[in-house]
């Protein structure tokens, strides 16, 4: 979702800036691991570390509320990502929301920006023992769609959204927004969205197959 589908991760960034800064901690580009792409408790935990201050629980809950405000104003669609989810529902392709975000943002985010898409469910970090980078997300989306991971692809934007598809088995098409992702074998790489058709999206699955064997 974040950075992926709707132009979310900037104000990640910019909520995050704030409560660093709240903490004694400036924000600087050498945070961006711990922060994108990141569940909150990850991101809290790091923020209380690196700053020598405050409580996990309490920076996770102002890092949810503040981040929950500045989506409930609006989230634009990332380009190309309208006529990607628009072209796969006229092919019949079967498509979910597997996101980091608690699930307050989700659903603010569902129900406002990408109200009309019609996802076949949405997963939140609250939905999983683990979120990502573990596999737990993807493996149970795939299930959820009664598909083996294998036949899955996951379109990502983050080193850990990335390494939480792989992990569960699935192919992956990695969009880079705020962070470089490295490359591996079940990974292909695309600058924008608005490169990416259905067809791109099965030959993801053909070389990440072929990157198996």
């Amino acid at each position: 979702m974040d950075g992926t589908l709707v132009d979310t991760e900037v104000l990640w960034w910019r909520t995050t800036e704030e409560i660093a800064a709240g903490l004694g901690h400036t924000l600087t580009g050498a945070d961006a691991p711990e922060v994108v792409g990141r569940a909150v408790e990850d991101t809290a935990a790091h923020l209380v570390r690196t700053a020598g201050a405050g409580d996990p629980a309490e920076v996770a809950a102002a890092l949810t509320g503040g981040f929950f405000d500045r989506v409930e104003d609006g989230a634009p669609m990332r380009p190309g990502a309208q006529r990607l989810l628009t072209a796969l529902e006229a092919e019949g392709v079967p498509f979910a929301l597997v996101s980091a975000s608690p699930r307050v943002v989700v659903d603010s985010v569902v129900g406002g920006s990408l109200a009309h898409v019609p996802f076949a469910f949405t997963l939140s970090a609250d939905d999983t023992a683990r979120t990502k980078p573990h596999p737990d997300p993807y493996r149970t989306a795939a299930a959820r769609l009664h598909l083996a991971p294998e036949r899955c692809v996951a379109v990502e934007d983050s080193p850990d959204g990335a390494a939480s598809a792989e992990a569960a088995g699935c192919a992956v098409l990695v969009v880079p927004s705020l962070l470089a992702v490295p490359p591996s074998g079940p990974r292909t790489f695309a600058d924008s969205l608005e490169a990416v058709t259905p067809d791109v999206l099965r030959r993801c699955l053909a070389a990440a197959a072929a990157a198996r064997t």
